[in-house]
């Protein structure tokens, strides 16, 4: 389970699975034009609210964790992944494999 500043998630992602909730698309350009809502980028940055437990070894039967920690700040692919919606709070659960890097 993840906690977050407003509420908790009650969601455990499964195997190499990964809950993130993507940054605030921008409202506005370089050049201070505002954007109307339907044409904002989604954003390719978001933060891990949970992670699953890694992969499993069909060979060993042992899981093998992920890099990536709950609270981790992660530049994801643009459209990897599955957007569900929980308690009116908009989320995305990607496969470990989307996740193009961590930013420290």
């Amino acid at each position: 389970m993840a906690t977050k500043t407003k509420t908790k998630v009650n969601l455990r992602p499964l195997h190499d699975k990964i809950l993130v909730e993507r940054d605030e698309a921008t409202a506005q350009t370089a050049a201070g034009i505002f954007l109307p809502e339907s044409s904002k980028e989604k954003p390719t940055t978001a933060t891990v609210l949970a992670v699953g437990e890694g992969t499993l070894n069909e060979t060993t039967g042992e899981r093998t964790p992920l890099d990536i920690n709950v609270g981790d700040r992660i530049i994801l692919s643009k459209w990897g992944g599955t957007e569900i919606t929980l308690e009116g709070e908009e989320y995305l659960i990607i496969n470990a494999s989307d996740v193009l890097a961590i930013v420290d």
